[in-house]
């Protein structure tokens, strides 16, 4: 399994919600490198999965969560990534992008042994999402100025927690190899 998968984490957000104020600057600063990423992985035919939380709409899909955030009040912040005809879908609940998805199945059947996730937040989803990569035995990179924060501080701790603990290659979004 020596093919390469990049996921968008939660970058279809419609930010209503209590941390949005502290996230949308890291989010804006992050967005030109995650829409080179995904232009790059598109042009090198590398998949695109998006990773998406539903937020706790049980009986939305990835259409429903495209259309809400479109219509939140950041949506220039979506536009520039939003899904293509060939992006796949995974709906999430909880921070990891493994956790209770069939996205460990989707990775198998794509022959990915290595993931790339850019997108937010990386104190949180990111975080959890590259440990539970981690013990899949799958080989992660994470680009730092691919992925929003809520907190500075705690973010820098994650990606040093990423590099050091499981191993994640660590590095600017321009120097990323699929």
């Amino acid at each position: 399994m020596g093919n390469s998968a990049l996921i968008v984490i939660d970058m279809i957000n419609s930010y209503d919600h209590p941390d949005a104020d502290l996230l949308v600057p890291s989010v804006r600063s992050a967005l030109p490198q995650i829409g080179r990423l995904i232009d790059r992985a598109r042009s090198e035919r590398v998949p695109v999965v998006y990773a998406n939380d539903n937020f706790g709409q049980w009986r939305s899909h990835h259409g429903e969560i495209i259309e809400t955030a479109l219509g939140g009040s950041n949506a220039e912040l979506v536009e520039p990534v939003l899904p293509d005809q060939d992006s796949l879908f995974v709906v999430k609940a909880r921070h990891s992008i493994f956790y209770e998805t069939p996205l460990s199945y989707l990775l198998s059947q794509l022959e990915a042994g290595h993931v790339v996730l850019c997108g937010q937040v990386t104190e949180q989803c990111v975080l959890y999402s590259a440990l539970d990569a981690h013990i899949r035995h799958l080989r992660v990179t994470v680009p730092r100025d691919a992925v929003a924060h809520i907190h500075g501080d705690l973010a820098d701790a994650a990606l040093r927690m990423m590099e050091r603990n499981m191993g994640a290659a660590v590095l600017d979004a321009g120097d990323v190899s699929f």
